[in-house]
């Protein structure tokens, strides 16, 4: 343990116990079950500090599980760590793999897919102060569907 800042601050080094598992960090549901759709999915809070007054986060998706659905007024930064599969930021479906940056501007409908044969791991940088997702109503998602790319990705 770093005794050198006062213990509301992180460790400064938490070494890797296995792939994108960490020392001393809590595996979590993703959310509370029937809170919103969403499949195989867990989180990681990795770092958080009121100095910054961020959190970065690391959330790992089973093979064919996704993220829900959802915007926010804050924005995102989501870093692939591994694995591979889709995601939709706003009106744009694109593949994702190990490496790629993706920036979720506030208000923009997000979801991330894994591909069915392996696990998607990523980052994600959030303002520590957000708001909380809020969910399509039958007429957003309606109007989502009405792009077939979109419409495709959601039954996927």
């Amino acid at each position: 343990m770093d005794d050198t800042l006062p213990p509301i601050f992180p460790r400064t080094f938490r070494p890797a116990i296995g792939e994108c598992r960490w020392d001393g960090v809590a595996e979590h549901a993703y959310k509370e079950d029937g809170s919103a759709p969403f499949r195989s999915i867990t989180r990681q809070t990795l770092f958080g500090d009121p100095r910054l007054a961020c959190e970065l986060r690391y959330f790992e998706i089973a093979p064919g599980g996704y993220s829900t659905l959802e915007r926010h007024a804050h924005v995102h930064a989501v870093v692939i760590l591994r694995g591979h599969g889709m995601c939709l930021v706003g009106q744009a479906v694109c593949p994702v793999r190990s490496q790629d940056l993706i920036s979720i501007p506030p208000m923009a409908w997000h979801q991330f897919r894994a591909a069915v044969d392996a696990p998607l791991g990523f980052l994600c940088m959030v303002d520590h102060a957000r708001d909380r997702p809020q969910l399509p109503s039958e007429d957003e998602l309606e109007s989502l569907r009405r792009d077939p790319v979109i419409a495709s990705f959601l039954s996927s």
